[in-house]
C-alpha cells in the first residue's frame, strides 16, 4: 500500500487513482447546480462505494445517498452515513430483516436520519411491512417508501397510472410505512448520445410522472417527493419543476461512456477524476502492452480511453485479456510508448471499475507531479446482497 505523502510516481500499477482537485471541482459544480435549481441531490453511493466520499458530499450539501443493495446500505451506515435510500426492490425475507433493523436503528436515534426504500409490488409491500413490524412493533413511520414506476427503463417499476395509485394506497395502510413519493428513473436515457434524444425521452418521463402524481393526489395521498435522474439527464429533470431530488452519481468521477454523450449546455461541465494508472510491460514493432487488463477496469460500457497528461501521440486501448491491455497508436507512423512508460486510463464505466478495487488512491496536485493525500477505502466492495 502506498503511503500518504508519496509522489504520484511511487504508486504501483495497476492502481485506481482519484484526482482530488478535479473531483472537488465536480462536487462544487454539482452543489451549485442543485442550489440554483432548488432541488436536493442524493448521489448514488453504488458508484464510489466509499463512506468517506459520501460524507464529503453531504458536507457540501448532499442530503444523503442512494444505494442499490442492502449490503451497500449497511456499509454506508457503518461508515457514519445516516440518510440512506435503497432505490431498489428488496423481497428476500432475510434481507428485509436487515432493512428493518437498519430502519429501526435510525428511527430510534430521533434525528433527521432516515432509511427509505423503493417498492413495485403488493407482495413486496406486505413483506416489508411484516419485517418492519417484527423489529419495530407498532412504531409509526419507521421507513420511508417510494413507489417505483417504470418510466421507460423496462426494468423494475409498476406501470404508471392506476397501478401505482393502488400500490401507494397499500403502503399508506401500514402505519410503520410512510408513503414518501415516486421513484422515476430512466437509466437508458442517460446514455443516449444526442441531447435531443435525451430531451425526448425525459419529456415522456415527465408526462407519465405528472399524470401518476395527479392520480395519487386525487386519491387523497400526498406525493411529497419525486426522485430520480442521472448524470446524463439531470439538467432536464432539475428544470422540470417535477423532480425534487436528483440521484446523479457518476458526475463525481465521469467515465469515458458519459464523456461520449453530446454535451447539454444546461448541465455543468464535469471533469474526469477517476483513472487507472498503468505501466508498459512489453513492446513490439506493432504494439505495446500495459499491465491493466479486465481485472482492473470494467468493460461493460466499452474499453477505457488512454489519457496522457504529459502529452504524446494519441493511443488506442485494445482488449488484452485479464491482466493486459494492448496499445496501438491512433495515427499510423506515430511512436509507441517505451518499456516502463506510465499511462493513465479513463474507465468506460466507473461503478463496476471501483468495485474491482479495495482502495482508491487520492492524489492532490495532478497526475504528473501530485502527491498522495488520501487512501479511500472502497467500503462497499462486493456488497452484492
Amino acid at each position: 500500500m502506498i503511503d500518504v505523502g508519496a509522489s504520484v510516481q511511487a504508486i504501483d500499477t495497476p492502481a485506481l487513482v482519484v484526482d482530488l482537485d478535479a473531483m472537488e471541482r465536480n462536487i462544487a459544480r454539482m452543489a451549485a447546480f442543485a442550489a440554483a435549481h432548488g432541488v436536493h441531490w442524493r448521489p448514488h453511493a453504488k458508484m464510489h462505494k466509499s463512506a468517506a466520499l459520501a460524507l464529503q458530499m453531504m458536507a457540501a450539501g448532499a442530503v444523503g445517498v442512494c444505494v442499490q443493495k442492502t449490503a451497500e446500505a449497511e456499509a454506508m451506515l457503518a461508515g457514519g452515513v445516516g440518510n440512506i435510500y435503497i432505490s431498489n426492490e428488496v423481497v428476500s425475507l432475510s434481507k428485509l430483516q436487515r432493512v428493518a433493523q437498519m430502519a429501526a436503528a435510525l428511527k430510534a436515534k430521533n434525528t433527521s436520519d432516515r432509511l427509505a426504500i423503493a417498492v413495485d409490488s403488493a407482495e413486496g409491500v406486505q413483506r416489508l411491512a411484516e419485517a418492519i413490524g417484527r423489529v419495530a412493533g407498532d412504531t409509526r413511520d419507521v421507513i420511508d417508501v417510494f413507489v417505483e414506476i417504470d418510466v421507460g427503463q423496462g426494468r423494475c417499476g409498476v406501470a404508471p397510472g392506476p397501478a401505482a395509485v393502488a400500490l401507494a394506497r397499500q403502503v399508506a395502510q401500514h402505519p410503520q410505512l410512510r408513503f414518501k413519493g415516486l421513484q422515476a428513473y430512466h437509466g437508458g436515457a442517460q446514455h443516449r448520445r444526442r441531447h435531443a434524444e435525451r430531451q425526448q425521452a425525459i419529456a415522456e418521463v415527465l408526462r407519465q410522472v405528472q399524470a401518476t402524481r395527479a392520480l395519487i393526489e386525487a386519491a387523497g395521498l400526498k406525493v411529497e417527493l419525486v426522485t430520480g435522474a442521472g448524470t446524463g439527464t439531470m439538467a432536464l429533470e432539475a428544470a422540470s419543476g417535477v423532480y425534487g431530488e436528483l440521484q446523479s452519481g457518476s458526475f463525481l468521477f465521469m467515465d469515458a461512456d458519459y464523456a461520449a454523450n453530446e454535451a447539454d449546455p444546461a448541465r455543468p461541465a464535469f471533469e474526469h477524476a477517476l483513472f487507472v494508472k498503468t505501466q508498459v510491460v512489453s513492446t513490439s514493432a506493432a504494439h505495446a502492452v500495459c499491465d491493466a487488463g479486465h481485472k482492473s477496469h470494467a468493460i461493460d460500457s466499452g474499453l477505457p480511453r488512454v489519457f496522457r497528461p504529459d502529452g504524446g501521440p494519441a493511443l488506442a486501448y485494445f482488449n488484452g485479456g485479464d491482466e493486459h491491455g494492448i496499445l496501438r497508436t491512433a495515427e499510423p507512423g506515430q511512436p509507441l510508448p517505451a518499456l516502463g512508460d506510465v499511462l493513465w486510463l479513463i474507465p468506460g464505466h466507473c461503478d463496476p471499475t471501483v468495485n474491482l478495487h479495495d482502495h482508491m488512491v487520492g492524489v492532490r496536485g495532478g497526475l504528473s507531479a501530485g502527491r498522495v493525500e488520501r487512501l479511500l477505502r472502497v467500503d462497499a466492495r462486493g456488497a452484492l446482497t
